[in-house]
């Protein structure tokens, strides 16, 4: 039965991308048992699958752990963007902070811990390069299965 969820995608969405599949896709890993979920709190997908979760969790009791790979992660994003983080971010259980600041490699730091934490990947990968390709890799190779959707 799986219990952890870990979300990956890439910063920029398709206009053809459907939000639904990801509710519906995280509704059905909750009914499967699925009750944690690691979130890298980035732009797009990240965001968008914490959203469908912080809904979700209105209805399933589920554990939602934000993952920011350094303080003041979102202090560059967009106005807009930033609010929404910081709306999604109080819906989180914990809040596990790796770096006080930006430095080389907190993103690949985050990324592992949230593989090396989870009995699942939820994935938007549509490029073979990138932090979000590099992460599915590492699931992969480290056995997790990953889901895709796109």
């Amino acid at each position: 039965m799986r219990k952890s969820c870990a979300l990956t995608g890439h910063r920029e969405i398709s206009e053809k991308f459907d939000v639904n599949t990801v509710y519906d896709c995280l509704e059905s890993l909750i009914l499967d048992g699925c009750d944690t979920f690691f979130c890298g709190m980035a732009q797009g997908f990240d965001l968008l699958a914490l959203g469908c979760l912080a809904d979700l969790k209105t209805k399933y009791r589920i554990f939602i752990e934000a993952c920011i790979p350094f303080e003041g992660q979102e202090e560059h994003y967009p106005a807009e963007e930033k609010a929404q983080y910081r709306r999604l971010l109080a819906w989180c259980d914990r809040k596990t902070v790796f770096f006080e600041s930006y430095r080389n490699g907190c993103y690949l730091a985050r990324n592992r811990y949230m593989i090396d934490c989870a009995d699942v990947v939820l994935a938007y990968c549509m490029k073979e390069t990138g932090g979000t390709a590099y992460t599915v890799r590492y699931a992969e190779q480290k056995k997790v299965p990953v889901i895709k959707i796109g």
